[in-house]
């Protein structure tokens, strides 16, 4: 019996994501965060832009995966706290402004 195994590229970049998203949860825990109502609001109300604006106006590939989202205040500021998987694999986390 033959079980195929994942590839271990695969491992590592599921494996990475997931850091990277619990990294992403507890280092904005810290700041003032908005929850999912909360940022609907703003975006309608034009305090922050929609996500999809801040990431086509920072040059965020569209073929990314997004793994997670928090808008929180930093510095007086609201910015977007982006987990990203990239086209190519890899992953990062973003801070980019909201307004």
């Amino acid at each position: 019996m033959t079980q195929n195994a994942p590839k271990p590229t695969a491992i590592v970049t599921i494996a990475l994501a997931l850091a990277l998203a619990f990294a992403g949860t507890t280092g904005a825990s810290a700041q003032a965060c908005l929850d999912r109502y909360q940022i609907q609001e703003a975006v309608a109300s034009g305090q922050i832009q929609s996500l999809d604006a801040v990431l086509a106006s920072n040059g965020v590939d569209g073929r990314a995966e997004i793994l997670n989202v928090q808008v929180c205040d930093q510095g007086g500021r609201l910015v977007y706290i982006i987990g990203v998987l990239n086209p190519d694999g890899t992953a990062q986390n973003l801070t980019l402004g909201a307004q």
